[in-house]
């Protein structure tokens, strides 16, 4: 039976709580607080004593002696309306009559708010009870109703609220899904990002269109850096991505944001077509966004624009002076002109789109950037695609909360809402979030610090669980033997120029009815972190023709489980892509990566020739193993090593850290700033 506490008995008997309980302390009942539990025998004991004095006591003997005589009292049996009022009651002074209603997830400091106390004592008491709880960390529901008991309080639990924060707490994952009633839609700026070669001019062009954008009469114009801006034209905004380039425009698609509208890719009219402009289409068309050529530096006398459409044509890009459907301009980003031109073709690019979103929804949009700045604290560049943020918003994105305690725009104006499309710098979050999150708006703070913990779950569950590059290539062969429509994507990275072509060119050949083969990305060089970054977000394998992945490019795969493979034979490659094609892939030999030692020096022994003076930095080198001379990416040589030495002695391997001399057999071109990577291979069985 449940134990009837001090403040009901006294409740009952129409007295204080702290008459009652100084009663049963009196009468040798442990109880501490007015919140104690007494048992049936307690209950009677104390019922009695009082019932003993009644007939010695006057009626007005149990008036407080702070009441004035007057003052009415409790008739034999309590009023109802009375007792309403005393369960409720939130007189700080009577801690013990203290009954609170309190929300699921409430905090310390939200917790000492509300019995007016330090939030210290509030972190002590539970630190006491053995739980680690810090100031704004979230009070265990196990534990809340212990706590109230310690300072004298009965905690009642709102259940409805509770279900509803935790309904709302699922993991909001990188991906926040929204579906909008198309009557609710309203046009909205289009978003674009930037991308070209270095020193093509996309700096200079992103400059160009902020100068001519600031407000006549502003002083110093922009005064500060958000990530994104909007210019506008023809008294339309545009909402401009200052990106670094395709890798950061590809890191936001690889997290599922894909907030870019369309892509300005910026050519030199002097230069022309570069390996760095290849990526940016690769990419571009990766995204399926409609891309606009600013064929730049048209002041140059060397500027040879025609040279430059023609030279994109081999890249999939036909602009339509030839016949195709992708707009170019030409414009001269140093001296301004062309770009209202250029401007213009955005505009009419984006009414083509019919880019709309709803302005009266929660808000939703991206992380554009992050970062921690000196007194202003975590502060990050959004942009809102869809609804309409507003200053005090409560923020769920990721495994960050927060609320929008200031927004900015790129000026440093201080904003009150933004709706989609635009850009603002906000501050207010308990942590950096990262860029690519999405983040949307919640009915408030602790519904946001929720959903943020259970992100955070979900994530460490899931670095526990991630696939293997393995596992995810047997998924991949799962799809492409079951799928009635499957697509290979490749990335193709190789020696040369001439057997990148050959590769394109067999590559397509290959397919059959259901199913198809598209190079994502094709380019002479090494495997770079691009490569895998542009991998995860096309969902790509990545095949190297005597080309091979560097340090960071084999950490990022690791970690996000993109398969590599890299052949010497051609023919090896093609076999290899058809046999996937069928989802039958069974590599009667497989590679292990022993590790990499970098070449300092190169020297001549009498007894040994050519002598690599080299310093391991990952993994092992092993003597006798198969190993790869790398110069810039690209195999030079396959073949074994011969020695391994220590000083003057022969070891068997040499481990990370340490330097040591190399001897490739019958290779006497290694060269300084050579990799050395050690391999082995091991037979199996084709099932």
């Amino acid at each position: 039976m449940a134990k009837q506490r001090v403040y009901e008995l006294a409740r009952d008997l129409g007295l204080e709580s702290k008459a009652v309980l100084e009663r049963a302390q009196e009468l040798g009942v442990e109880v501490k607080t007015a919140s104690s539990g007494l048992d049936d025998d307690s209950a009677a004991l104390v019922r009695m004593s009082y019932e003993e004095s009644a007939a010695e006591e006057a009626p007005g003997d149990q008036l407080p002696a702070d009441e004035a005589p007057g003052d009415e009292l409790p008739a034999a049996g309590p009023d109802p309306d009375v007792e309403v009022e005393i369960e409720v009651e939130e007189d700080p002074e009577a801690v013990e009559d203290k009954v609170l209603l309190v929300e699921a997830g409430l905090t310390t400091h939200e917790f000492a708010r509300m019995i007016q106390t330090r939030t210290v004592l509030i972190v002590q008491a539970l630190m006491e009870m053995g739980e680690m709880i810090p100031a704004d960390g979230t009070i265990p529901a196990d534990a809340i109703e212990a706590l109230g008991h310690k300072f004298g309080y009965d905690i009642l639990v709102a259940e409805s609220d509770e279900e509803s924060v935790e309904e709302e707490a699922k993991p909001t994952h990188h991906i926040v899904d929204y579906e909008d009633d198309p009557a609710s839609l309203k046009p909205r700026p289009a978003v674009v990002t930037v991308m070209g070669h270095v020193d093509h001019g996309k700096t200079q062009l992103l400059d160009t269109i902020r100068s001519e954008n600031v407000v006549e009469g502003e002083a110093g114009g922009i005064t500060q850096h958000i990530g994104a801006y909007q210019a506008t034209t023809g008294g339309n905004p545009i909402t401009f991505i200052d990106t670094p380039g395709h890798e950061a425009f590809t890191a936001l698609r690889a997290r599922g944001a894909n907030v870019t509208d369309l892509v300005i890719l910026v050519v030199a009219a002097n230069d022309g077509v570069m390996p760095q402009t290849v990526e940016a289409i690769d990419h571009a068309q990766a995204a399926e966004v409609p891309i606009i050529v600013a064929i730049n530096k048209m002041d140059l006398e060397s500027a040879d624009p025609y040279a430059v459409r023609g030279a994109l044509t081999q890249h999939g890009i036909v602009v339509e002076d030839l016949g195709g459907d992708v707009p170019a301009v030409e414009v001269s980003a140093l001296k301004g002109t062309g770009v209202d031109d250029l401007l213009e073709i955005v505009g009419l690019v984006a009414e083509v789109e019919e880019l709309s979103a709803n302005p009266n929804a929660p808000a939703v949009g991206t992380v554009i950037e992050a970062q921690l700045e000196v007194g202003r604290g975590p502060v990050a560049t959004l942009i809102v695609q869809r609804g309409t943020l507003k200053k005090g918003d409560a923020l769920a994105c990721g495994t960050v909360s927060g609320r929008v305690r200031a927004m900015f725009d790129e000026r440093g104006n201080q904003l009150k809402s933004a709706g989609p499309s635009t850009p603002v710098l906000v501050s207010g979050w308990g942590d950096v979030p990262l860029a690519g999150d999405m983040f949307q708006v919640v009915k408030n703070e602790r519904a946001a610090r929720k959903m943020a913990e259970a992100e955070t779950a979900r994530k460490r569950s899931e670095e526990l669980t991630v696939p293997t590059a393995t596992e995810r290539l047997t998924q991949l062969l799962e799809t492409l033997r079951t799928s009635e429509h499957a697509e290979l994507r490749i990335i193709v990275k190789a020696d040369a120029h001439g057997s990148l072509e050959a590769i394109r060119e067999a590559v397509g050949k290959i397919g059959r009815e259901d199913a198809s083969v598209s190079v994502v990305h094709g380019a002479v060089g090494g495997i770079t972190a691009n490569d895998v970054m542009l991998a995860e977000a096309s969902e790509a394998v990545i095949y190297g023709f005597n080309a091979r992945p560097d340090a960071s490019a084999r950490n990022a795969a690791k970690e996000a489980g993109i398969e590599i493979r890299t052949f010497a034979i051609i023919y090896e490659l093609l076999d290899d892509i058809e046999s996937m094609m069928v989802g039958e892939l069974a590599p009667d030999e497989v590679e292990t990566f022993l590790g990499v030692a970098e070449v300092r020096a190169t020297f001549s022994a009498p007894r040994f020739g050519l002598v690599a003076g080299c310093y391991v930095t990952e993994g092992s080198i092993n003597r006798n193993a198969r190993a790869r001379v790398v110069r810039d990416g690209v195999v030079v040589h396959d073949g074994r090593i011969s020695s391994l030495r220590r000083f003057k002695e022969d070891v068997q391997h040499v481990q990370t850290g340490y330097e040591c001399g190399i001897g490739i057999a019958n290779f006497r071109d290694v060269k300084d700033g050579d990799t050395i990577e050690s391999y082995e291979v091991k037979e199996i069985a084709r099932t």
